[in-house]
């Protein structure tokens, strides 16, 4: 039995260590098992070998101001280095430009679940989904797998200090679809497999009879979440935006046996580009 709110998930890159929020994980050693079938003549008894591939599973974290930036990067991959805008204010501000590629960045992912500690070396992300729903916090799922076998760490306690810091909340997003902004989007979950090429979906869940039809075909989805607090520049700090380019209809997954509300999802193929822009400050490096 593993208790959530004793458990910790670190994740360490060439650059930085940050805890990021724990909701879940499966991290786990892969193990497959070479058989040898028993011959004709003999005993009958068929033999094996346990063999270890690596590391294999996924973390579920919520998205917060400070763990956004980097968790995004490990998701999708950058594409260009960060810009330095020099402002008068003492704020240094960045921008990541990310796309979702095959190859991205490695790291290791440090799980301590107090009775043990154990670091999984050289991850890298084959996967990722993204998740943003009304009335709740939008949380990322990072499909991980290494080939390094699993290694004991020593306790983090007092070492790392853990997230605690402002969540970026469904309530708080806005969809535009060419040009046009959508009330009647209740959320959505973009989805990216990245093994033997990228392939990306996205199920986009509307409320009917409300607001505008979402079109069968569309050319452009910008999603724009952000926290808002005055203290936070517009599109420069407290702000991640995602544009999604040229997305085909696959199917309408409504159930229609529902004597409530009813949140409709349609699900799309993008046939285009994903890009996702982070804004952020600090001194540090990003990645």
């Amino acid at each position: 039995m593993v208790n959530g709110s004793e458990c910790s998930i670190v994740i360490r890159t060439t650059h930085k260590e940050i805890d990021v929020p724990y909701s879940d994980e499966t991290l786990r050693e892969a193990v497959s098992f070479l058989q040898e079938e028993a011959p004709i003549e003999g005993d009958g008894i068929c033999r094996g070998i346990l063999k270890y591939n690596g590391i294999t599973g996924c973390v579920v974290t919520p998205l917060t101001i400070d763990t956004t930036p980097l968790l995004l990067l490990l998701a999708m991959g950058a594409c260009g280095n960060p810009i330095f805008i020099s402002e008068t204010k003492n704020l240094f501000k960045y921008q990541l430009n990310l796309v979702p590629m095959e190859n991205t960045q490695h790291f290791d992912v440090i799980q301590d679940r107090k009775n043990e500690s154990l670091v999984f070396e050289y991850c890298c992300c084959h996967g990722f989904e993204l998740r943003i729903m009304r009335n709740e916090t939008i949380k990322l799922k990072l499909d991980i797998e290494s080939f390094y076998r699993t290694k004991s760490y020593p306790h983090l306690e007092n070492i790392i200090n853990r997230e605690n810091n402002e969540r970026f909340n469904g309530d708080c997003v806005t969809y535009k679809i060419n040009g046009k902004e959508y009330k009647n989007i209740y959320g959505i979950t973009l989805v990216s497999k990245k093994k033997g090429g990228t392939k990306t979906e996205i199920w986009i869940k509307r409320a009917l009879k409300e607001g505008f039809e979402i079109p069968t075909s569309i050319e452009e989805l910008i999603i724009t979440a952000q926290l808002l607090r005055d203290k936070y520049e517009y599109r420069h700090f407290g702000t991640f935006r995602i544009t999604i380019k040229r997305l085909v209809l696959i199917g309408d997954e409504t159930e229609v046996n529902a004597c409530d509300a009813v949140i409709a999802p349609l699900r799309f193929y993008v046939s285009g580009g994903v890009t996702t822009e982070v804004f952020t400050s600090g001194k540090e490096y990003i990645a």
